[in-house]
């Protein structure tokens, strides 16, 4: 007894195995992240060192290049960047794909601490940061005010509105962009500077001597416990003023003498605008496991709430929705899975001429799809643009395992078989044919979830998702599809076939004629059949060369 007639003789079993499938696709689908593209884990290490009034010359040459030549000793880099500007020096690190981000940070912060010793005395300590997944922020939000300065908006959104946002589950950082964070600025005046005798360095002297944190520890009575409290720090804009710099042939020299002090922004090198309007903008970035979707979607939710409670005459818009794009993408690719889906069934009744016969492949085409569900989970991929893709594709082949188990029990009705007869025959003869199948058919699409950098990294989840499908189809074959036959199919031979099929029919036979024909035709010349073939088989390789490459094609995303 073949193993297929164990499901035929107990149907209980063969609904039980497809039910187990559905309801765990079902639950997988639910639990699945959405994405626009597999994940991959590129990881930025960012090194940054200040030295305040440097030129770019001087921050490329004494501390940039220093620095670039140890960081390049480090191991799992794929390429670095650097800039040098007015004070500051920044190297971006671009690690391998999929390289442990935390085992490349800590070689990289090995080689920056073996030269520090080697930067100029007055730069500070190189500061290494690190992000991982996408690099570009998945949403922009403008705030702007007619009324309230960019610095004030700046206090605000640092205070109320980022740790909101940042709160959000899914959101890796949001950081605000064109900020104008509080400062004290002190604007040094030369011409004053030259008369007085006095240098950028005895300015800096007198600010750290002048305002600083200080703990000024507390006395112990015999009663009593007093603890004490230094003002050392400069909390207004005219103590800063008053500050003392000298004293030169007894005149005292303030601060306010050889400069103009207000209440600035810490820095005014960036700047971003709303409608022409100049403005503050948080990025949100989404951290690189989360659903996108979902994420995008809580922070709408919230946006309201956060638009409510702005300060009278700040308002804040949305400027920009990466989820707009990927979840047009996926509905179109949605949209092409039911529009597959339903050609497919047409195709099927063209093909088989009865309803009943449709039944059964039109129940194994969503069962072995939802039940890739399953496999996509176990194997922690995500529902995006490659593996709908695969789908997709997925849908032609799922759909023949159910159409020959059809075909071949409906031959051996037709050939006077009982209806059970037929399916048990049937299926016995396809099982090792359907095995056979699905073993070739994932070893052909496997080898490209093996592939190397990143284009495996991005097909490697449509590889894998494309030969789930098809095992999942196999075991639908084997085990639902001969036992709904054994329950639907129905051979009438005294009925007479309807105009539609009995056309269909004559027109494939006129078809399978006209093809006996000219094959008989072909291999009456021979030689000329095969010098045809080499032709065709040689100019593939020509296309294939001529053809342009790349990745992947260029979208318009608006």
């Amino acid at each position: 007894m073949a193993f297929t007639d164990l499901f035929i003789k107990r149907p209980v079993l063969a609904t039980v195995i497809s039910l187990f499938i559905f309801v765990l696709g079902l639950r997988a689908m639910g639990s699945l992240p959405i994405m626009q593209y597999p994940f991959t884990e590129n990881a930025v290490v960012t090194v940054t060192t200040t030295y305040t009034g440097a030129n770019p010359d001087i921050v490329a040459g004494f501390i940039t290049t220093p620095l670039e030549n140890a960081i390049a000793q480090a191991s799992g880099i794929d390429y670095m960047t650097s800039s040098s500007t007015s004070g500051t020096s920044t190297i971006n690190v671009n690690l391998l794909l999929n390289y442990d981000p935390l085992k490349a940070l800590t070689d990289i912060s090995t080689k920056v601490t073996s030269v520090t010793n080697q930067l100029p005395s007055a730069s500070q300590q190189p500061v290494l940061t690190i992000a991982v997944g996408e690099t570009i922020d998945s949403m922009y939000i403008g705030f702007y005010s007619k009324d309230l300065p960019n610095n004030k908006i700046t206090d605000y959104l640092i205070r109320v509105i980022q740790p909101k946002l940042q709160a959000v589950n899914g959101v890796q950082v949001a950081e605000i962009l064109g900020n104008r964070q509080f400062a004290m600025r002190a604007w040094l005046d030369p011409i004053k500077m030259a008369a007085y005798n006095l240098s950028p360095a005895d300015v800096g002297n007198a600010l750290a001597n002048n305002n600083f944190i200080s703990a000024a520890g507390r006395t112990d009575g015999n009663m009593f416990i007093q603890n004490l409290t230094a003002e050392t720090i400069l909390t207004n804009t005219e103590q800063f003023r008053q500050m003392i710099l000298k004293q030169q042939n007894g005149a005292i020299i303030h601060l306010g003498d050889v400069a103009q002090v207000d209440l600035g922004a810490e820095n005014y090198n960036t700047a971003v605008s709303f409608d022409g309007r100049e403005a503050v903008y948080i990025g949100i970035k989404i951290a690189p496991s989360a659903n996108l979707l979902t994420v995008i979607g809580d922070i709408k939710k919230i946006f309201p709430s956060i638009q409510e409670q702005l300060p009278q005459g700040l308002k804040a818009n949305i400027v920009y929705d990466a989820s707009a794009y990927v979840d047009s993408s996926i509905k179109e690719v949605i949209k092409s899975l039911i529009e597959a889906f339903m050609i497919v069934t047409i195709v099927i009744f063209i093909f088989l001429g009865s309803i009943r016969s449709v039944i059964i492949p039109l129940v194994a085409i969503p069962l072995s799809i939802i039940g890739t569900f399953f496999i996509m989970l176990i194997l922690g991929y995500s529902i995006n643009l490659l593996t709908l893709l695969a789908l997709v594709l997925a849908i032609g082949l799922v759909v023949d395992d159910a159409i020959i188990v059809v075909e071949n029990i409906q031959r051996h009705m037709e050939e006077g078989q009982t209806l059970i007869k037929a399916s048990l025959i049937g299926a016995r003869e396809l099982a090792n044919p359907i095995i056979a199948i699905t073993v070739v058919l994932i070893a052909v699409y496997a080898p490209i979830g093996f592939m190397g950098g990143l284009t495996g990294a991005l097909f490697t989840s449509f590889a894998f998702t494309l030969a789930g499908a098809v095992t999942i189809s196999a075991i639908i074959a084997l085990t639902l599809s001969p036992m709904m036959c054994s329950k639907f199919l129905h051979v009438n031979h005294d009925h007479p076939k309807n105009k539609f099929i009995l056309f269909i029919d004559q027109s494939f036979e006129k078809l399978e004629h006209t093809y006996a024909s000219v094959l008989h035709h072909s291999l009456d010349f021979l030689p000329v059949a095969t010098v045809f073939a080499v032709v065709i088989l040689l100019s593939n390789y020509f296309l294939f060369i001529t053809s342009q490459a790349e990745l992947a094609p260029q979208e318009d995303q608006g």
